[in-house]
């Protein structure tokens, strides 16, 4: 059953807990307003496990530069805990990210299922 997620007025979203996996579905806007919150509540999440993230931001209406550094930071993150985090995507937030050349490093997925088989791959 996923869990409300009200990050910031901007952000909101749900995570799900499975068993060697977490889900957040977020909509709204990544931005320098909501990053900080957004960036710590993840990264607490993470670490308590499990290690391996799903962010799904296909309903994200807007992602700056502030949001795609906390993309970074919880990537490392889960990857310092032996994790993974992979980011299901939309055509605004691909855009964003291929304009600074991070697709490869940020694990961009067409659907959760998508994301789902990279995570059962070792």
């Amino acid at each position: 059953m996923p869990e409300p997620l009200t990050l910031t007025v901007s952000l909101r979203g749900t995570r799900e807990v499975r068993d060697n996996y977490q889900l957040y579905r977020l909509t709204g806007l990544l931005d320098a307003f909501s990053e900080p919150t957004f960036r710590k509540v993840v990264s607490k999440y993470i670490e308590e496990g499990p290690s391996h993230v799903i962010l799904d931001l296909s309903n994200i209406d807007f992602v700056d530069s502030s949001g795609l550094g906390a993309l970074v930071q919880l990537v490392k993150k889960a990857q310092s805990v032996d994790g993974s985090l992979q980011i299901v995507t939309n055509a605004r937030v691909t855009q964003t990210v291929k304009l600074v050349r991070l697709e490869q490093f940020l694990s961009l997925q067409p659907s959760v299922e998508a994301a789902l088989e990279k995570i059962k791959q070792p």
